[in-house]
């Protein structure tokens, strides 16, 4: 009998087509090193990856070349985390993206002007999003080139404060498809050059023109846009009762309505505009001047469509909140922060009609305080997916028990600065889908609480213990344990903790932020465990750790190369450790105050070696013993300083007469 022929394979990814690396490639996209791990395997991964990528999103402006030569095809170009673009660099942009480009992000980038807009808008011409939002120096003549860009359908323009009436009308002329465009805080923009766009951008569904020095006049041509979802308003204080008083429209369409801290605009006002938006689906109505009575409720009998409102800061009668239950039994999310003359009655009339209701945030509604409106919420509201209530104060802990017993599909729960206790929390460890939990200054957990949500809530992404005293090394370790999903936790201020805990942390892979300021028994020694297990590290917060030194830095940099934010303020480091963060290519944003040990020169050459710097926090002292060409220097390259003096740092309170102090401040 012939032995088979043996078919020997030189490599074995010859098997792979491109089409299967591609479908891995999809699979491990959201981690960025496991793409550059994968792409290191072989010439031909390499290769194939260039091919698959579309979104870059660079550090450096200097990378921008070298990235865009080898991926070609980038549709999604992200420079938030380059401060300094210049028109060069657009130039080399249009030049190597050309028709590829779809999206562009310039929100937080400086030092380009209308040359380089021009060479992007000739280029590109499939550019459908540009972001320039805070580009403060942007001129009409920027605008104006804008307008060449005749493919764009989504344009933000928000903080461009020279902007003017000419501008917005030469990119209305120019820019016919636009469906979404953000004018906010465009303060030179009126009247005039809103007109012009609902006149020639007639598909636009998205406009923002909050805090535009606008009246109704526009909104009369505004409100005509066939295509219009969503129209925000937020803080226009020129948009009043009188000028809204003849209108008259049939904005079908609209879905979305934000009049938010529109000061001059009652109850009279808000009815005209609300008169024809049969559709509506969300409503905002924060921090207005309208008293939400039964007479102003009444207006929504015609909004039966209305999923949400939002109602923070407004004075809200029991009739009203009774009359929204009524008319708008359909709502799904109800936003009640800091309505102080928010009752247990009032509540109670209001959820025991929304039996679909999935979001509810009363927070800093200080008249709770009955067990029957939480019991009544819960009963009420099966379907509830996030509850927010900090500062809910009066609220007794038995309260707290039918949350978990009634609403086992909430992801979402804020119980910051309440009276919990662990019966509590044992009662809510029964929502397994629960992925938020906010626990800070609550005084009465401890470890036994914190021991019933690491075995019962296993999807946790973010835990927040702020100043929870009662917690030790014992209860992070039973998080840890048990959520091994956890992305961001806050444990600032809880005094017991020690290295333990972040030993135990450091098991975590997929943590990005830790808060542990104030801890005084924290050490560099538990810093290096969480730079060697926790490489997704984004956010890093150790202020007034006097035992962290240079030692944990040096952890820091060798393993934590995705950390972009970190506060070393009042620790022992030195300007050793400062450097040392200086190799940590993506590091943004760096607080170094009150810190012994620093020189001048030390901090000037650690300031210079980070080359993405975007905000350093330093010592007043510093300031005059920085040679200024320095700083101009470092501002120029787009680095923004906050100088702070011993005058503004804070003395620490112990946790109980800190929270006294928040409820003497409130109403």
């Amino acid at each position: 009998m012939k032995k088979a022929k043996e078919i020997h394979i030189s490599e074995p990814f010859d098997l792979l087509s491109e089409e299967l690396v591609f479908i891995i490639l999809d699979l491990i996209s959201e981690n960025p090193s496991d793409l550059k791990s994968f792409s290191l395997t072989c010439k031909w991964f390499y290769q194939v990856e260039a091919k698959h990528r579309k979104s870059l999103k660079p550090l450096r402006p200097e990378y921008l070349p070298r990235l865009l030569s080898r991926y070609r095809k980038t549709a999604d170009l992200d420079l938030t985390s380059c401060p300094r673009v210049t028109d060069y660099a657009l130039s080399v942009l249009a030049c190597l993206c050309g028709p590829w480009l779809r999206s562009l992000d310039l929100s937080r980038s400086a030092s380009f002007s209308a040359a380089g807009l021009l060479r992007l808008a000739v280029k590109c011409v499939n550019l459908v999003e540009i972001d320039l939002s805070n580009s403060t120096d942007l001129s009409d003549a920027a605008a104006a080139v804008l307008a060449e860009a005749t493919s764009l359908q989504r344009l933000k323009l928000g903080r461009c404060k020279l902007l003017t009436d000419m501008g917005i009308g030469c990119i209305a002329v120019g820019c016919r498809k636009l469906q979404l465009l953000c004018l906010k805080w465009c303060v030179g923009v009126g009247d005039l050059g809103v007109a012009l766009l609902a006149v020639k951008c007639k598909d636009i569904r998205t406009l923002d023109l909050s805090f535009l020095p606008i009246t109704g006049k526009c909104l009369h041509d505004i409100l005509r846009l066939q295509h219009l979802e969503e129209l925000l308003l937020e803080g226009c204080f020129g948009v009043d009762d009188d000028s809204l008083r003849s209108l008259r429209h049939d904005c079908k369409s609209l879905k979305k309505l934000d009049a938010s801290s529109c000061q001059n605009l009652s109850q009279r006002g808000l009815t005209s505009l609300l008169s024809g938006a049969g559709c509506l689906q969300r409503l905002d109505l924060a921090h207005c001047s309208s008293v939400i009575s039964l007479d102003f409720a009444s207006s929504l009998k015609k909004v039966s469509t209305l999923q949400s409102i939002r109602l923070d800061g407004c004075s809200v009668t029991c009739d009203g909140l009774k009359a929204i239950g009524n008319y708008c039994n359909s709502l799904k999310e109800v936003s009640l922060s800091k309505c102080v003359s928010v009752t247990d009655e009032g509540l109670l009339s209001l959820v025991m009609k929304l039996k679909d209701l999935r979001k509810l945030d009363i927070t800093c509604c200080r008249k709770l305080s009955g067990v029957v409106s939480i019991t009544q919420i819960a009963n009420s509201c099966p379907l509830l997916v996030s509850l927010k209530m900090e500062s809910c104060s009066l609220v007794s802990r038995e309260a707290f028990w039918s949350i978990g017993q009634k609403c086992g599909l909430l992801e979402e729960l804020d119980l910051t600065d309440n009276e919990i206790d662990d019966e509590g929390l044992k009662s809510i460890s029964s929502c397994q889908s629960l992925s938020s939990l906010k626990l800070g200054i609550c005084l009465n957990i401890t470890d036994k609480g914190l021991s019933y949500i690491g075995n019962g809530c296993s999807n946790l992404r973010e835990l927040d213990l702020y100043r929870s005293v009662g917690i030790t090394d014992i209860g992070i370790s039973s998080i840890a344990q048990g959520c091994i999903q956890l992305e961001t936790i806050n444990i600032s201020y809880c005094k017991d903790i020690t290295d333990k805990s972040l030993v135990s942390l450091s098991r975590c892979s997929l943590v990005q932020t830790l808060e542990c300021r104030g801890c005084p028994n924290i050490t560099s020694q538990g810093l290096a465990p969480i730079a060697v297990g926790c490489k997704r590290l984004a956010k890093l917060d150790v202020k007034k750790c006097p035992n962290i030194n240079d030692s944990g830095l040096l952890a820091l940099a060798h393993f934590s190369q995705s950390l972009k934010q970190i506060s070393v303020s009042e620790t022992g480091v030195s300007e050793v450790g400062v450097v040392w963060l200086t190799k940590i290519g993506s590091l943004q944003n760096i607080a170094v105050v009150k810190t012994s040990g620093l020189s001048p020169s030390g901090v000037a050459a650690a300031l210079l070696s980070c080359g993405g710097l975007r905000k350093a926090k330093l010592h007043a002292s510093l300031r005059s013993l920085l040679p200024p060409s320095l700083i101009q220097h470092l501002e120029a390259r787009g680095c923004a300083f906050l100088w702070k003096d011993n005058n503004t740092l804070q003395t620490e309170l112990d946790p109980k007469y800190w929270k006294l102090q928040l409820e003497d401040i409130g109403p």
